[in-house]
């Protein structure tokens, strides 16, 4: 049997069968998974560069178990990797994006663990986030609504503090008169979760957005009863100057 090794499975990892991609994906798995160093892991990056992209493909795949499985190894490289993944985040980010549209909860929500992951384990939030944004604008709904679900769990997750929102709010502004009712009820769930770690600044700068008055009302309802719930969260986290600054209407006005 050949040994098995980072060169072995570059090529392995092209093969289009779904039972032989299924195969070899378990036999990478259990290579990833063993204890101890990798000796040739980055020895050739080409291979691994190689085994990264043939990867990504199966997470595009039709058959949702390649998909999964793909997802899963480029989880277990991240876990091997860490922040030496990052050079491959452009590489995977738009089949991540286009998986959060999935017709599966569980690829969608797959998906999205390992967008989180790549925050917590390979680079800032923010950074993932700057190469994510261009799906608020995706054309599967499903996928626009994955952006807005995940950004409430990068709020529950890390906080406000990491994140950019000036760069963010302006996608949820145009989602909230989205053609589809599950986006636009989605974008307003984010929105009030930045209010919760942000507070009154967001409901300012929302008004001079020149959002529809039924729709800003239906906004500052959900602001309201948060407020008074008892559900902000400003105590917890501190917000850096630089993203209160953010949200001032000069920010935000074309």
């Amino acid at each position: 049997m050949e040994p098995r090794s980072m060169e072995y499975f570059s090529t392995q990892v092209q093969q289009k069968d779904v039972g032989g991609r299924l195969q070899i994906g378990q036999e990478l798995l259990i290579y990833l998974g063993a204890s101890g160093a990798i000796p040739d892991l980055e020895e050739d990056l080409s291979c691994l560069g190689k085994t990264i992209d043939a990867l990504t493909g199966w997470v595009g795949s039709s058959n949702y178990r390649v998909s999964l499985m793909g997802l899963e190894i480029l989880s277990a490289f991240v876990d091997r990797l860490s922040t030496r993944f990052k050079s491959y985040i452009a590489m995977v980010i738009v089949a991540l994006i286009d998986r959060m549209g999935d017709a599966k909860d569980k690829v969608r929500d797959e998906a999205q663990t390992l967008i989180l992951k790549l925050m917590d384990q390979v680079a800032p939030p923010m950074h993932i986030w700057e190469q994510l944004a261009s799906g608020f604008k995706h054309k599967n709904f499903r996928s626009r609504e994955g952006m807005c679900l995940c950004l409430i769990e990068t709020l529950n997750i890390f906080g406000a503090q990491p994140l950019v929102l000036s760069k963010l709010v302006p996608h949820l502004c145009i989602l909230f008169g989205d053609s589809n009712s599950q986006v636009r009820d989605a974008a307003i769930l984010a929105i009030v979760e930045i209010y919760r770690h942000v507070g009154e600044k967001v409901r300012v700068d929302l008004s001079k957005r020149g959002i529809p008055p039924a729709r800003l009302e239906i906004i500052f309802a959900k602001f309201d009863e948060v407020q008074n719930s008892g559900g902000m969260i400003l105590s917890v986290y501190k917000v850096r100057v630089e993203d209160m600054m953010a949200f001032l209407p000069s920010m935000f006005i074309p």
